[in-house]
């Protein structure tokens, strides 16, 4: 497997004691006090004083704590739709949150103002585990979402909210770039009851100048979710000229539906201009048509385009009536006829976490 190397870019700033910080979980003691971090395949070897890549992973005399743990800087409630999770619990709304940083550096990031800063950079709440799943409950939220930047960088955070949340009877779900390690992952799935993952693109080649990031690596992650029984939708942002090759798209949605089955919903959304892409127009209409046609033509059942409002492909037909299934504008829901899971015109199975 291709591995990144993490470097400890970052020096300490971070005031707090180590009482008030928690240490991390997956790393390694070396010697004279340097960690290697185990957590995402950066595998980043850390000096002390230091920070991982991430900016939030800090070693302090050999010992490697999260700096952001229990302190979101972003706690709204959403639509599921919004993740986007298409067939989890249609119309719901998810407790989302998310704390500063990422182990990638996505040149067209949508919330880069969080998932680029630094965590002294940015305004943080202090929300325990415990109150995340209690405020989740008095929302009346039916799932709680890490989400909006990257959540494998808050792991210990989502890890120890998960467990709270299921023993309550809340599910967890994640929307994430899949950059993590097999055994943390292995580890979180045990909770984790959906994930939408960003397949960014489908060569090395734009993963490592338009991220930073590891393709193979985020492959492995969504065999692993699907192994260990994870609900799977995947969103792949199409960027004009960039990861748009009909070709490509092909050859992913064939991975897709090899590697994680048919039934696997894939989101097409619309790129407009962001944080580094500025000079790039928005994703042409017939862009994302296109794609929606080559994910069909490929066997895949589910297949939606975000980001454009009153297009027929927000919504869920069923594969075998055809027949409109789930209403949509947005994240609005205009009509929901599932029926214990299946289609109330013909009965089929449709997939998905419906209650």
């Amino acid at each position: 497997m291709f591995i990144l190397l993490g470097l400890a870019v970052y020096s300490s700033l971070h005031s707090a004691t180590n009482q008030d910080l928690k240490e991390a979980m997956y790393y390694e003691k070396l010697k004279d006090k340097v960690v290697n971090c185990h957590l995402c395949p950066r595998r980043c070897v850390i000096q002390d004083k230091k920070r991982g890549f991430c900016g939030v992973r800090e070693n302090r005399s050999g010992v490697l704590y999260t700096l952001v743990y229990a302190k979101p800087c972003a706690v709204h409630i959403d639509p599921i739709e919004k993740k986007p999770l298409f067939h989890v619990l249609p119309g719901s709304s998810a407790y989302s949150i998310a704390t500063a940083g990422c182990n990638l550096r996505c040149k067209f990031c949508q919330n880069w103002q969080i998932s680029q800063a630094l965590p002294e950079d940015v305004k943080s709440y202090n929300l325990s585990p415990q109150e995340v799943v209690d405020k989740a409950k008095k929302a009346g939220a039916k799932t709680v979402a890490y989400t909006y930047t990257e959540p494998t960088i808050f792991y210990e955070y989502m890890l120890d909210t998960a467990k709270i949340a299921k023993k309550e009877g809340i599910l967890n779900v994640m929307h994430s770039a899949g950059h993590i390690n097999e055994t943390p992952l292995k580890e979180l799935c045990k909770y984790l009851d959906a994930a939408n993952i960003d397949l960014k693109g489908f060569s090395q080649d734009f993963y490592g100048s338009m991220s930073m990031g590891d393709l193979g690596s985020v492959l492995q992650t969504l065999k692993i979710l699907k192994e260990e029984g994870v609900w799977i939708e995947i969103t792949n942002l199409v960027l004009p000229g960039l990861n748009d090759d009909p070709e490509l798209l092909k050859d992913m949605c064939v991975w897709i539906k090899d590697n994680l089955g048919a039934d696997t919903p894939i989101h097409f959304s619309r790129f407009f201009p962001m944080y580094k892409l500025t000079n790039i127009s928005p994703t042409p209409v017939e862009t994302l048509e296109k794609a929606h046609e080559i994910a069909k033509d490929a066997g895949l059942k589910y297949v939606y385009i975000g980001n454009m409002p009153g297009s027929s492909a927000e919504s869920t037909f069923c594969p075998v009536c055809r027949k409109l299934i789930i209403g949509r504008v947005g994240y609005a829901i205009t009509e929901n006829n599932i029926e214990n899971g299946k289609c109330k015109f013909c009965n089929a199975e449709i997939p998905g976490i419906w209650k």
